[in-house]
């Protein structure tokens, strides 16, 4: 597959070969399966207290047998636990406690703590992120993720380098896409209604995705930059992620699917010799 090669001012500068895990089936299906599992391990465990309920001196059942001392036999009460209220010489009064069916008892099926990891092959996770690169030089995927497009022109695009100021920057990736300007920078506005009110203040969007190699050094607040190092599958879902990558990213994930490819080799080679 062939991408686009822009200078920094936004020029037409011919075409770059990409990476062959650009060319990847898609699998939304697994893409999705590791992003539940991501979400699964995010979320806030939650339980009661393991000993709410339990803080009675009500352990055990009351005595059954004839003429036993603090025994209930014959008062006809079940032989459930129960704590002592007060007493007025062998006359007790008593309160079942501890158990599910009483007034201050122990939850009856409450949520454990334990959290039990969802198993992810490694495999499976080297075809998400796949498919999550590939998905982001598709043209089907992007108009898919994007609602406002109906059409979308320039990709893959390559840069040769990302400007260091932000009003070319800006003036850069408005020339590479001219008829997207719209939703290629970070925007946040205030939220209309309740939700102010609620923990989610503010909407916001998170525009054009550039993917440098770890050896660059840029920043901006206008978009977001990523090196190849630190992407994720969380920045590129759901699946077709407005992207620009750099010469530079492109050669460095060249280089790390030759050396994936290098070690399946060696693999191989040893399996056989055994």
């Amino acid at each position: 597959m062939k991408a686009s090669l822009y200078t920094q001012d936004g020029k037409s500068k011919g075409e770059i070969e990409l990476p062959a895990l650009f060319s990847t089936t898609i699998r939304p299906d697994i893409v999705q399966k590791i992003i539940r599992s991501q979400i699964f391990l995010q979320m806030q465990p939650f339980s009661h207290d393991p000993l709410a309920g339990k803080k009675h001196s009500a352990s055990g059942t009351i005595s059954h047998q004839r003429h036993d001392w603090k025994g209930h036999y014959g008062r006809g009460i079940s032989r459930i636990p129960r704590k002592t209220m007060w007493r007025r010489g062998t006359q007790f009064y008593w309160i079942g406690a501890e158990i599910s069916s009483t007034r201050g008892g122990r939850r009856a099926h409450g949520p454990s703590l334990i959290k039990r990891l969802r198993k992810v092959n490694k495999k499976e996770m080297e075809i998400a992120f796949n498919s999550a690169l590939s998905a982001t030089v598709s043209p089907k995927y992007i108009i898919e993720r994007y609602s406002s497009l109906d059409s979308i022109k320039g990709i893959p695009a390559v840069i040769e380098s990302i400007p260091e100021k932000t009003k070319v920057l800006l003036s850069t990736i408005k020339t590479i896409f001219p008829d997207i300007s719209e939703i290629l920078v970070k925007k946040r506005s205030v939220r209309a209604g309740r939700g102010k009110a609620r923990g989610r203040k503010y909407k916001s969007s998170p525009g054009l995705l550039i993917i440098k190699s770890d050896s660059e050094v840029v920043k901006s607040s206008l978009v977001e930059i990523k090196s190849v190092s630190n992407i994720s599958l969380d920045s590129l879902y759901p699946l077709g992620r407005l992207t620009l990558y750099t010469k530079k990213a492109i050669e460095q994930l060249g280089t790390l699917e030759n050396k994936k490819e290098s070690k399946s080799e060696d693999k191989k080679v040893k399996e056989k010799k055994k």
